[in-house]
């Protein structure tokens, strides 16, 4: 592994969050889940739109999951989004404001970030490069036209006309303001495309677009989005909604629309061709009547079943188990061959198993055996030893080996206190979830 990519993952674990990249170097005991996943990738390569959720409580490692399977995605050729739910920036049930996060987010192999641009950039290079093969000069004074009317037809044709007349408008005014060296305004209008309301009135007004991306247009602009990110030469589009369950915790209404745009994800997923959906949920969100099964049409639809006790990981939610003693000890194990200023032979001398295995333990005690809830405080912990035998060539681990809690989270507070893990949100005057939007 790189010396960049293997500081990067110990930079994110000192602070108790999930790495960009890197994640296959230390992802254990989740092969057959990753291989489902891998299935899903390539079902959606060829040709199918899907939904899968992945379904797990605290420390399950849904994050990392949801990482992992951006990495696998970004491997196979997919473009891919990230978006956390949140009850601040994120109305899930306005598609606007969706759309807004997922196009935003945009992430492909050769841009890591706000990829729109680059996808745009792509897709119109092949054009003008199939008119050149066909043996159109680009010195040709036509040469801009016939790309302007590829461009219309290929829209048109991919997305079976349904491509909104605004986003039409937008690209070709994209690509005439660079033609003209205006670089700073088609960035502009890239921006109006990823569905920001911050572009000036004037510049709209020019590309004869009107007003901002509706919620009810704006499926149909992610269906223009998709098309056009096939056409740039990737598989599809891989689009993740991580921590689900936040939608618990929004007011009645809000979280009853919410659910409700879920189900008309589900419903109209085979309709978007090299698109897969990855949301993660707890399973109070799923399993209680104000999450999913409050929601009838969606839980029948998504509904999570064991047969004594084995589920099927083909079915809609993937479940993923806690962290259980001998995983965590081999997670732990990769990681101290890993650090970037630790050579893997010393790293071993000086940290042997049976020093790691006393770590596990202690770190466990300390969340009173609940080993499910510990991974995160026991990675941060696990870093900072190989970082202080990093930083001093003569200390001796066995002195290193007490456990404190530090930074917890609500929820490592709540097993630290003896608390149920998960307890679903009252009611309120608002109504439930089954409220339609």
């Amino acid at each position: 592994m790189a010396f960049r990519d293997a500081a990067h993952i110990f930079q994110r674990l000192r602070n108790g969050t999930v790495p960009d990249r890197g994640l296959e170097a230390f992802a254990v005991g989740i092969e057959r889940h990753r291989k489902e996943l891998q299935r899903k990738l390539d079902e959606v390569k060829g040709g199918e739109g899907d939904v899968k959720f992945l379904r797990g409580g605290y420390g399950c490692g849904k994050t990392f999951m949801a990482n992992l399977v951006v990495h696998d995605a970004q491997k196979g050729g997919f473009a891919t989004s990230f978006v956390v739910v949140s009850d601040n920036d994120l109305h899930f049930h306005r598609f606007d404001e969706l759309y807004r996060k997922v196009v935003s987010g945009l992430s492909t192999p050769a841009c890591p970030q706000g990829a729109l641009g680059d996808v745009l950039d792509r897709w119109i290079g092949g054009i003008e490069e199939g008119l050149v093969q066909l043996g159109l000069s680009d010195d040709d004074p036509s040469f801009d036209e016939r790309v302007l009317a590829k461009l219309d037809e290929q829209l048109v044709a991919l997305t079976g006309g349904r491509a909104p007349a605004d986003m039409i408008r937008a690209i070709r005014k994209v690509f005439e303001l660079k033609q003209a060296g205006r670089v700073q305004e088609a960035s502009a209008l890239v921006s109006w495309l990823s569905g920001s309301s911050n572009v000036a009135a004037g510049l709209k007004g020019v590309a004869g677009v009107k007003g901002d991306i509706s919620s009810s247009d704006a499926m149909a602009y992610l269906r223009g989005i998709l098309e056009i990110i096939k056409r740039a030469g990737y598989t599809g589009l891989v689009i993740v909604i991580d921590e689900a369950e936040t939608i618990l915790r929004m007011r009645g209404d809000v979280r009853g629309k919410s659910l409700n745009a879920i189900r008309q994800i589900v419903d109209a997923a085979s309709g978007y061709p090299g698109l897969l959906w990855v949301f993660t949920g707890t399973p109070t969100f799923f399993d209680d009547r104000q999450g999913v099964k409050g929601v009838e049409a969606l839980h029948a639809r998504i509904k999570y079943e064991e047969f004594n006790g084995v589920p099927s990981l083909r079915q809609p939610q993937l479940a993923l188990r806690p962290f259980d003693r001998e995983r965590l000890l081999k997670v732990a194990l990769k990681l101290r061959s890993l650090h970037p200023d630790l050579a893997p032979e010393e790293a071993e001398r000086r940290l042997p198993r049976e020093l790691v295995e006393q770590l596990v333990d202690a770190v466990t005690a300390g969340f009173r055996g609940d080993v499910g809830v510990v991974p995160r405080q026991f990675l941060r912990t696990f870093v900072n030893v190989l970082d202080v035998l990093a930083d001093d060539p003569d200390q001796d681990a066995h002195g290193l080996l007490g456990f404190e809690p530090a930074g917890l989270t609500p929820e490592e507070e709540a097993v630290l206190a003896g608390r149920k893990l998960e307890e679903p949100p009252p009611d309120d005057a608002f109504g439930g979830a089954g409220v339609a939007m």
